[in-house]
């Protein structure tokens, strides 16, 4: 498989064009780098000798094979060369077809982290839910918040209300972070009682981001929450910026604001005062 760096080929294309054109624009840059976007789909329809008389645009067209282009993807990502917005367009193209092997890359340990993201990018893009109970099963382990469990947490947010029962049984085996990570998919999924605990176990017991869940209490919408956030709003050590948040999520939620107090040494709040 030959990785071409379709960038670094973009990147000459331009500055022969620039070149050739510099005394036409009198130099402007400003006026060129605007019309970047139609040089590159001129440099995308133009036949290059360097692809064999194919254009850009035409050249992962004539591969069919969803594995072949999936482990040209990993080629491209093994050997450091960035990987073609035009191969990824062509993997997504095939929809279903290349779920199987996006699936087979998710689960090569040996894969590069790069082309995993890629994968669960482009799982994302052909709507698979395949993935649905291992992105889960990721999140319910996670020890630390990691960049996985976000994209994981952004294609299971992507899937929509079916998401809900197999997280909430994966609630009772996960640890502190993934719960974190469960509360906030949720948070867009309102009447689970399940969900509403979840939420509200959050934020009584993770003090250092009450503003956080106060924020995922507001978008879920369940204004039993109310007591909780007043008792907070009220504690003696509460951070300005928190109770901000959690005042805002209380008149979300439909309850009154509760009164502005004095915050004296809080770094945030003693700033304010003296704009």
């Amino acid at each position: 498989m030959n990785c071409i760096n379709f960038d670094q080929k973009f990147e000459r294309y331009m500055g022969v064009w620039i070149k050739n054109n510099a005394e036409k624009y009198k130099n402007n840059m400003d006026v060129i780098e605007g019309m970047m976007p139609d040089i590159y789909m001129e440099f995308l329809a133009k036949p290059a000798t360097w692809l064999g008389g194919l254009t850009p645009q035409d050249y992962f067209e004539q591969y069919d094979d969803a594995k072949q282009l999936v482990n040209w993807l990993c080629e491209y990502e093994k050997n450091k060369i960035p990987v073609p917005d035009l191969l990824q367009d062509r993997i997504a193209a095939l929809g279903t077809k290349a779920e199987e092997p996006l699936l087979a890359l998710l689960n090569d340990a040996s894969a590069p982290e790069s082309a995993v993201m890629t994968a669960v990018s482009l799982l994302r893009e052909i709507e698979s839910t395949a993935p649905m109970q291992a992105y889960i099963d990721y999140i319910a382990a996670l020890e630390q918040p990691d960049e996985r469990a976000d994209m994981y947490a952004e294609s299971l947010l992507s899937m929509g209300a079916d998401v809900v029962s197999p997280i909430h049984r994966a609630l009772p085996l996960a640890g502190e972070a993934g719960r974190d990570v469960f509360a906030d998919i949720l948070s867009n999924f309102p009447g689970e009682e399940e969900t509403f605990k979840l939420l509200m176990e959050r934020f009584e017991h993770v003090e250092d981001r009450r503003a956080l869940f106060a924020s995922y209490l507001a978008k879920y919408g369940d204004e039993r929450a109310l007591p909780a956030l007043q008792r907070a709003a009220e504690a003696p050590e509460l951070p300005y910026l928190d109770f901000v948040e959690i005042a805002n999520a209380m008149e979300a939620l439909g309850g009154e604001r509760p009164a502005e107090r004095e915050f004296a040494g809080d770094p945030y709040y003693e700033s304010l005062k003296h704009v």
